[in-house]
């Protein structure tokens, strides 16, 4: 198997790419800014036997989309599978504090940039390939007073995902997403709350937060032929919430 992964080299996107290389897959991982993480994964990757090739690209931008499959499908020779895992927070607060910058930008990366990668997958893939989108727990809670504009991205991504599902179904190009709840990544640092996993943790249903790894588990799963039968679905990953 070949995938792509945007968003590959840190958190879930990075507990994916190595859950792939244990599976002996190959990967192309993007990733936007931190090249240090992108080389560490890379590292770790090669050290534990797997093949991988990691590529700058801003998936808000659908030039830098199309650059990035070019260059995954050139390193791979080909695609099998695209994981959309690409997304970012911005700093707590409510609603009514947002300024147009921030809104835009937040579901520019979280929705229109699942849309570019969607789009790019769904022109590249070969029939019979496996897509999986990343969305999250709080496109169903709404994350009230911190990020309801991710929240609202996220929303339509789990739309996305059905109707992309049902689109590509003649080609047998299987779409699922994955619903993460709060899983230890540095994601909440990213939100401005650093500590977020230790203080929610304990509170939440299972007594605890979710690991990448865990997550990682479903995504790898939906991609395998495992799953030969599973489209239009979304697994939450989040602990009962």
């Amino acid at each position: 198997m070949r995938i792509l992964i945007t968003g590959g080299t840190r958190g879930i996107g990075r507990a994916t790419a190595l859950s792939c290389a244990a599976r002996g897959w190959t990967t192309a991982l993007g990733y936007r800014g931190d090249s240090a993480a992108a080389e560490e994964t890379l590292a770790a990757i090669q050290a534990a036997g797997g093949k991988s090739s990691i590529h700058a690209a801003d998936i808000a931008d659908p030039e830098q989309v199309a650059a990035l499959f070019d260059a995954a499908a050139a390193a791979m020779g080909g695609l099998d599978g695209v994981v959309v895992n690409a997304g970012i927070v911005a700093p707590v607060m409510p609603l009514a504090e947002m300024t147009p910058e921030r809104i835009e930008r937040v579901v520019r990366v979280n929705l229109t940039g699942a849309l570019y990668c969607a789009r790019e997958a769904a022109r590249r893939l070969p029939d019979g390939g496996a897509m999986v989108l990343m969305s999250s727990a709080a496109a169903r809670l709404g994350s009230p007073g911190k990020y309801v504009d991710y929240a609202a991205a996220k929303g339509g991504v789990d739309t996305l995902t059905t109707g992309l599902s049902l689109e590509l179904a003649p080609r047998r190009i299987r779409v699922n997403g994955v619903r993460p709840g709060i899983i230890d990544t540095e994601i909440h640092a990213d939100g401005g709350e650093p500590d977020r996993v230790a203080l929610l943790g304990p509170g939440l249903p299972l007594g605890r937060a979710g690991r990448a790894e865990e997550v990682a588990a479903a995504v790898v799963w939906l991609l395998s032929d495992e799953a030969s039968y599973t489209s239009g679905a979304i697994i939450d990953v989040a602990g009962a919430r």
